[in-house]
């Protein structure tokens, strides 16, 4: 499966991985992971370990999940991105809007 979630057993964290490729096509899955996510405070990392390419679209797309996650008083973390990923996300000067493990 290419995007999959996980959700501490305490509700304190919400895990979502995308494997691979991270592109339009997975928008439906990728909102499915979070979108019926209401828990006040979670921390949402966004696992992008094992992401080998990313698009434009993914870029919106992790745009959508940090207003979910502000509209939750939550907290966004990108963690272990590739190095070519890495490289997206700064193009893209997303550590100025969230947390680049």
């Amino acid at each position: 499966m290419a995007v999959s979630s996980r959700l501490s057993g305490d509700d304190k964290e919400l895990v979502i991985r995308i494997d691979e490729r991270f592109d339009f096509s997975l928008h439906q899955q990728f909102r499915d992971t979070y979108n019926s996510i209401t828990i006040r405070d979670l921390t949402y990392t966004l696992d992008l370990s094992q992401t080998e390419y990313m698009d434009s679209s993914a870029l919106g797309m992790i745009l959508l999940l940090k207003d979910h996650v502000e509209l939750y008083a939550g907290k966004l973390i990108i963690s272990r991105p590739s190095e070519t990923v890495r490289k997206i996300l700064e193009i893209a000067q997303f550590q100025r809007l969230m947390t680049i493990e």
